[in-house]
């Protein structure tokens, strides 16, 4: 089974191809449902295609261009074809069949895969979207395992790529009007606000909704009093059901996360690697200390989806954000250090606080968790510090086998933890 990744930034790309990932999807500003992702949109095209050559290898890597289209936004996208064409794009993620034709006339050897917003349930359909061209649906959300299986034994030539963990949506198929009605913002063009996350306040005796931070706006509801997130989705998480998608014949497992962090990305893809390592082969190494990092990522309580029947889906999250640690940085080579020797410097630039009291510890593609006890932080003119700061770039030694490429994390206090 493949394992495809999200690659919301080049940097995330880089990690989700050095923590396991065969694949990666990734967008183009204004083509896809994560406009706010980043994207890889800067600098010239060329240099974009050259550099995406040189991170992805013998990997595959698919854009997504699953938004729905309005005339002049179709437009747009056939004047930047020329530059499209550039990218090593092995795949093509769409929901508009109106852009098919488009992208068949300019680059007619890359694959087309179907968008889960594209809403693919039955075998008919998925046969009527294999004869069209495709070669590879993106399962709708709202499928069975036992239904995927059956269409995967109807249509046996054509790929079947499924959800495994990420973000679940309100609406079905994720095609959803409430970002737009209430935030003036589509999510079905790419500018989710993602209203169903916020907290309301419901009122007894009334019936209505009343954001948190829009006290003058109401929404009619019946419910009891207190906030409530009863519009927000639980996440999805199969680490644990990995072998009934492999027997049910799914070709690919897609983790969701475009907008997530580098630190997500990583420890997410990682988990992933070393569960489907372990499902094909019984004398891989456990990977069960790895899967445990999925409970210390950022997230909300996990269900099984719809794979299983629908129980799972049928009560809403209960809390925000449950989140254990804080994205410090990433470690970086340095010409004048040998980062890969115990006890030597290496250096990250800084995503948030970290005092030297604090919990640290640094995670790698085959390091489920080390420990730094009494780790040395220098700023760039050498000296020591006791408290790191955003955005600025540190080194940091001790008696550690680090290398390039490890993730750097603290775990974070109560106080600082969001409501759980």
């Amino acid at each position: 089974m493949e394992l495809l990744a999200p690659a919301g930034t080049p940097e995330k790309l880089r990690f989700a191809y050095l923590y396991g990932a065969d694949a990666a999807y990734f967008g183009l500003g204004g083509l896809s449902l994560r406009d706010r992702a980043g994207n890889f949109d800067d600098g010239d095209p060329a240099e974009l295609a050259a550099a995406l050559r040189a991170t992805k290898g013998s990997k595959r890597l698919y854009c997504a261009v699953n938004r729905y289209f309005h005339n002049e936004e179709l437009r747009a996208f056939e004047e930047r074809l020329d530059q499209v064409a550039q990218l090593p794009i092995d795949a093509f993620i769409v929901s508009d069949l109106g852009v098919v034709p488009l992208l068949r006339a300019r680059m007619p050897n890359c694959e087309l895969h179907l968008s889960t917003q594209a809403n693919c349930t039955n075998r008919e359909a998925a046969r009527m979207y294999r004869d069209m061209g495709f070669s590879r649906i993106v399962a709708a959300r709202e499928l069975s395992l036992h239904e995927l299986s059956e269409i995967k034994n109807a249509v046996p030539d054509l790929e079947i790529e499924a959800f495994v963990h990420g973000a679940m949506c309100l609406a079905y198929s994720g095609r959803c009007f409430l970002s737009k009605w209430m935030a003036g913002r589509s999510g079905n063009t790419g500018d989710c606000a993602h209203s169903c996350r916020w907290e309301y306040a419901l009122h007894t005796g009334d019936t209505y909704l009343q954001e948190r931070e829009r006290p003058d706006e109401y929404y009619p509801v019946i419910e009891d009093d207190g906030h409530t997130m009863v519009l927000s989705s639980r996440d999805l998480c199969l680490i644990d059901h990995l072998a009934a998608f492999r027997d049910a014949g799914i070709d690919s497992l897609k983790i969701e996360g475009r907008m997530k962090s580098v630190y997500y990305t990583a420890v997410v893809t990682r988990a992933y690697r070393k569960a489907i390592d372990a499902v094909m082969d019984p004398t891989a190494p456990d990977p069960a200390p790895f899967r445990e990092a999925l409970y210390e990522v950022s997230r909300r309580e996990y269900s099984t989806g719809f794979y299983f029947g629908d129980e799972a889906v049928q009560h809403p999250t209960e809390t925000s954000y449950r989140e254990e640690y804080r994205f410090l940085g990433v470690l970086e080579e340095d010409s004048t250090s040998a980062a890969s020797s115990p006890g030597a410097a290496v250096y990250f630039t800084a995503k948030n606080v970290c005092r030297i009291e604090d919990q640290v510890e640094v995670l790698g593609p085959d390091t489920a968790k080390l420990g730094l006890n009494n780790p040395v932080f220098l700023d760039e003119d050498g000296n020591e510090v006791d408290v790191v700061k955003p955005n600025r770039r540190y080194s940091i030694s001790g008696p550690y086998d680090l290398s390039a490429g490890m993730a750097l994390r603290r775990r974070i206090y109560d106080k600082e933890r969001l409501k759980t």
